[in-house]
């Protein structure tokens, strides 16, 4: 087995490929959007003859990226999995986290606390690009948004909008604070805001802090928020999908108007 190919067997253990300082992304669309990311450090690409036609394209313009064509079975002998898109590749992880003064540029972030699910991770970085947030802050115990599931469901979101780790949670937004920020807790608590009635100022910066849909926002948390907000919903319904929150609260926020907004990444300061 050639070295590169060696690679893929790590691809259904997360931990191995975290130790191994890799990520993977899974499907066609997700390849081409992270060969088209010069920001990224793209290991190898291993695909199925078909796909390897679908992707020539972009393959060509990236003759600086291994590419392995192999048989479905091959690569499911590989991988341990039977990936039916056919495409795979592996790119490496940063190797360190952003600086959060990177963030301060932006007029709205969101930050993640306690979202162990990589689905709505994943939905949540999604929501970010399309609604015009600058980046997203993540707590120590949020699932990591490079792990496969949550590049998918972003539909490569993760690999655009940019993140980094807030330790210690919360405390260290307080770099933020003193730029100017507002942090804004977003909570089912009937004592909170209505969503609707809350003016931000036309040239106001938000944080806007979600939590998990079970037990939400730790009790910390919203006491450090400099404003807490509710989204009114049918008393018959328990509550609303994370994802589906930070959707109508980003909205709200900016009174319907979606932002285009630019990070500076790490090889532009």
């Amino acid at each position: 087995m050639p070295a590169i190919l060696a690679a893929y067997a790590d691809v259904g253990d997360p931990a191995a490929l975290v130790r191994a300082g890799l990520f993977v992304a899974e499907g066609r669309l997700i390849v081409e959007r992270l060969l088209s990311l010069p920001d990224i450090r793209v290991h190898s690409v291993a695909v199925t003859p078909a796909a390897a036609d679908a992707l020539a394209p972009f393959l060509e313009r990236r003759p600086d990226v291994p590419v392995c064509v192999c048989s479905p079975s091959a690569l499911e002998a590989i991988t341990g999995y039977d990936f039916h898109r056919g495409c795979l590749a592996l790119a490496h992880r940063p190797a360190r986290s952003r600086p959060l003064e990177t963030f301060a540029a932006s007029p709205r972030l969101i930050a993640l606390e306690g979202v162990g699910n990589p689905d709505n991770v994943g939905g949540l970085f999604r929501v970010a690009l399309a609604l015009g947030a600058g980046g997203v802050l993540l707590d120590p115990t949020t699932a990591d948004p490079l792990y496969r599931k949550a590049i998918r469901t972003s539909m490569a979101a993760s690999l655009r909008v940019p993140f980094t780790r807030v330790e210690p949670w919360p405390s260290a937004l307080d770099g933020l604070k003193s730029r100017g920020f507002q942090v804004v807790a977003l909570t089912p608590d009937p004592r909170a805001t209505a969503i609707a009635d809350y003016a931000a100022e036309p040239d106001s910066r938000l944080v806007l802090v979600l939590g998990s849909e079970g037990p939400g926002l730790e009790d910390e948390t919203l006491r450090y928020a400099d404003v807490r907000l509710r989204i009114p919903i049918d008393p018959r319904a328990d509550s609303l999908n994370v994802v589906v929150a930070a959707g109508i609260a980003l909205n709200a926020l900016d009174g319907g108007r979606v932002k285009t907004v630019t990070v500076k990444t790490e090889n532009e300061s």
